[in-house]
This record gives C-alpha cells, sequence and structure tokens, in this order.
C-alpha cells in the first residue's frame, strides 16, 4: 500500500469520542493510530460518518480535536487536525482526584509532623 502520510502515526488503541453531524450526536469509538496531523478511529458499526468535519475527544490524551475528515470506508474513518485546532480538554477526572490525593498528602505530614514534634 502506498503511504501518502506527510508523517508517521503511532498505533495504539485509545478510547474516544467523536461528535458526528454537527454536535448533535456523539459516538464511542477506537483510536487506532494517531501523530500530531491526524488519526484513524473506529466506529463500532459503520456509522454516519460526518461529511467534512468532527469533534474528536480522547479521555488518555487529555485532549480534544476539531478534525476534517480525509476519507471514510466501512466503519473506519481517516482524519486530520491541525494545531489551530486541538483544544485543551477540561480537567479530567484523574487530575482532579490527583490534586485532591496531593493535598490531603500535604495535611497528613503536616499532622504527622505535630505528632512526632517537628
Amino acid at each position: 500500500m502506498i503511504e501518502r502520510r506527510g508523517h508517521a502515526r503511532d498505533k495504539v488503541i485509545y478510547g474516544g469520542v467523536a461528535s458526528v453531524d454537527e454536535g448533535r450526536t456523539t459516538r464511542e469509538c477506537v483510536v487506532r493510530n494517531i501523530s500530531a496531523q491526524g488519526a484513524q478511529i473506529e466506529f463500532d458499526e459503520t456509522a454516519v460518518a460526518p461529511k467534512k468535519a468532527m469533534a474528536l475527544s480522547i479521555a488518555r490524551k487529555g485532549r480534544s480535536f476539531l478534525a476534517r475528515v480525509i476519507w471514510w470506508r466501512d466503519n473506519f474513518v481517516g482524519v486530520a487536525f491541525s494545531d489551530e485546532t486541538a483544544l485543551r480538554a477540561p480537567a479530567s477526572d484523574l487530575e482532579e482526584r490527583l490534586r485532591i490525593s496531593e493535598k490531603k498528602k500535604r495535611q497528613l505530614q503536616r499532622r504527622i509532623n505535630e505528632l512526632l514534634g517537628h
């Protein structure tokens, strides 16, 4: 097969959510490969692919992208995105739990120091 991409993609298996038909519908998907310029995503079944664009959220990367559809075959869609379209997703649940955990750790450390008389 002829490789037409300008950049190599990393093979991954990330869960994602794609907003199709201008954001009215969201569909779960699997990101099969990704680079800074684009991705290949797979839907469970043949999806109604967006004509031109979609929003793609990848929780594992903590990012959302506005993606332009390059090709569509069966339940696979190839998309391209650029740096201007990359959006920082809101803080994930994991990030929030980590902040809370760090705060509790500091409180416990202070209490241990008090009990030890430091």
